[in-house]
């Protein structure tokens, strides 16, 4: 297969290169890739502000995809060729104790995912362990398929809040975690899903999506939530969706504030005894959970993709990502 590869050699400092495909060993798959998309973490890639030892240059960046199967390796099932599908990120051992216990985004061999330390996807191909793919129905949206790794982190962090039909629950951050978690809050049936951000312009998709009320930051917001999921990625988001909770209800944050950002008031937190999870990344039961709602119908990412661009627009697409401008949502790159 010809065409280019994304390369970022260094911070600030990417180029186009010609692709060739590398034949996957024993247990790999080589896969044909359909779309990749762009997120915040890739434009810290570019701009050199990932933290030390979570991105490894020059890289082909890419952690967001969807693809087909095209070749596999000894030992790669033959059912999986020519399937579409998605994949982990987390290059995992298998062998320490966080592995056997299905938290493998805390692996102890340290952290290796693909697109920031390991090739990624904005490429034609991408040759990748097969225990990391994730199968799609025949008929699923590949387009909308390339989604499902931020929408596998949302699944991470709604499985730790352990929601219970008929709870009243919050999300706050309007963006694509924030519109993923509408959707699969929406799903468990709550009495009231309220979202809070700062944009109101996504008043009328979260609604779409599942919301029952909306409000601005601004406003006055309730504090009888008895879920709340943060996806903003900054320290006034997570003190917001505190503020939603009533007393011992579930906070889990998903966004990484910048570094040295003040917290959450250990008082606070104490005092009206709030549990507080975290994610970072997604283990596969959170991967399995997001494909199966994606499988099932009930998780719509498409309307979230503002934006096709062919690989060689990276620039372009870096860009747009970082704009501040409302009317740009996810951007996917085509090879």
């Amino acid at each position: 297969m010809t065409g280019t590869a994304v390369v970022i050699d260094a911070p600030g400092v990417h180029r186009l290169v010609p692709h060739t495909p590398r034949e996957p060993g024993p247990g790999e798959a080589l896969v044909r890739v359909h779309a990749a998309g762009i997120c915040g973490s890739d434009r810290e890639v570019h701009q050199g502000n990932r933290p030390e030892g979570y991105v490894r240059y020059p890289l082909t960046p890419g952690h967001e995809w969807s693809g087909t199967v095209e070749r596999t390796g000894p030992g790669v099932p033959a059912s999986l060729l020519h399937r579409k599908v998605t994949g982990e990120g987390f290059r995992n051992c298998q062998v320490c104790d966080r592995c056997h216990a299905g938290e493998t985004t805390l692996c102890d061999a340290g952290y290796e995912e693909t697109g920031f330390t390991q090739p990624g996807a904005m490429a034609p191909t991408l040759t990748v362990p097969a225990r990391l793919l994730h199968p799609l129905p025949d008929d699923a949206d590949l387009t909308a398929a390339a989604l499902l790794e931020p929408a596998a982190c949302v699944a991470a962090a709604v499985l730790k809040a352990d929601v219970r039909p008929g709870e009243r629950v919050a999300v706050v951050g309007t963006g694509t975690l924030g519109m993923l978690a509408v959707q699969f809050l929406r799903a468990y049936s709550p009495a009231d899903l309220l979202v809070v951000g700062t944009r109101r312009d996504r008043e009328k998709l979260s609604h779409r999506f599942g919301a029952t009320r909306f409000r601005t930051a601004g406003e006055e917001l309730p504090g009888d939530a008895d879920v709340v999921v943060e996806a903003a990625g900054s320290a006034d988001a997570a003190r917001t969706a505190a503020g939603l909770l009533r007393r011992g209800g579930r906070l889990v944050l998903t966004g990484i504030p910048a570094p040295g950002a003040e917290g959450l008031d250990p008082t606070d937190l104490v005092v009206r005894q709030l549990e507080v999870r975290t994610v970072f990344g997604a283990p596969p039961a959170a991967w399995a959970h997001a494909v199966r709602v994606f499988a099932a119908g009930l998780l719509d990412p498409l309307p979230l993709v503002t934006h096709h661009l062919p690989l060689d627009d990276f620039g372009r697409a870096i860009e747009l990502v970082g704009s501040g401008d409302p009317k740009v949502g996810k951007v996917l790159l085509r090879p």
